[in-house]
């Protein structure tokens, strides 16, 4: 990669930083609440090492087929420099054994079965993953995530589960204009409140809302990680 791309991607990185500190300071937060996850998906290695070289500690990929390529390939460059990986996408049962091999964190379970299966396999690993509940706020019959009415059940099936600790709540708002998302993030903020005060919610403290369209509108509603690919690293390969 060249220097020229090298610094196209620190400059965008430091524009989103400075966006996410005035929406901090429009609501009265420290904007080092707030965790920056570079989503790196159909991204080359040298973007996502560009990235970590501009200052990201935080990586995020939606597909465990090419996290398991890019992630070897960004420690094998960076070495102890190498950020901590969030999984961020669907994700299927049959790949929960390579999730727990992969990723520090694993932001979207959304059933019960998935929870069973994480767990399982990161005890095998002798470890205790960190893991977000993945709420479907919109509706969306086609959009990965567990319902509003049903989130309060899968607390508790994940609360059993000695390889798994639950540290946040994850959405992903429909697509619209960032001011009509804002209700979906509000909507989350106050159901990880309601969650927080019930057995096995007591490590529920992120929120992990806000894409490069509408990261600023989460900060200001509450989000602790924001998600960020496109405004970073620019537009994704085909």
């Amino acid at each position: 990669m060249s220097p020229v791309e090298e610094g196209a991607v620190a400059g965008r990185l430091a524009e989103v930083r400075a966006r996410i500190a005035a929406a901090a300071g429009r609501a009265g937060r420290d904007p080092a609440e707030v965790t920056l996850v570079g989503v790196s998906k159909r991204m080359p290695v040298a973007l996502a090492v560009a990235g970590v070289r501009a200052g990201l500690h935080d990586l995020g990929e939606n597909y465990v087929q090419e996290a398991r390529e890019k992630i070897p390939a960004v420690a094998e460059i960076l070495g102890e420099d190498a950020p901590r990986w969030h999984y961020v996408g669907a994700l299927q049962r049959n790949k929960a054994k390579d999730a727990v091999a992969l990723f520090d964190v694993v932001q979207s379970v959304d059933r019960a079965s998935l929870a069973r299966e994480l767990a399982r396999r990161a005890e095998a690993a002798g470890r205790r993953l960190p893991v977000h509940l993945q709420l479907n706020l919109s509706g969306e019959p086609q959009k990965a995530g567990c319902a509003p009415a049903e989130a309060e059940a899968l607390l508790a099936a994940c609360a059993g589960l000695p390889g798994l600790e639950v540290q946040g709540l994850m959405t992903l708002p429909a697509p619209g204009d960032a001011e009509a998302v804002r209700p979906v993030f509000a909507r989350l903020r106050d159901l990880r409140e309601r969650l927080a005060r019930l057995p096995g919610g007591e490590a529920l403290r992120d929120l992990s809302m806000g894409m490069s369209a509408d990261f600023e509108v989460a900060v200001e509603e509450g989000a602790t990680i924001v998600r960020v690919g496109t405004a970073i690293f620019g537009p994704r390969e085909s």
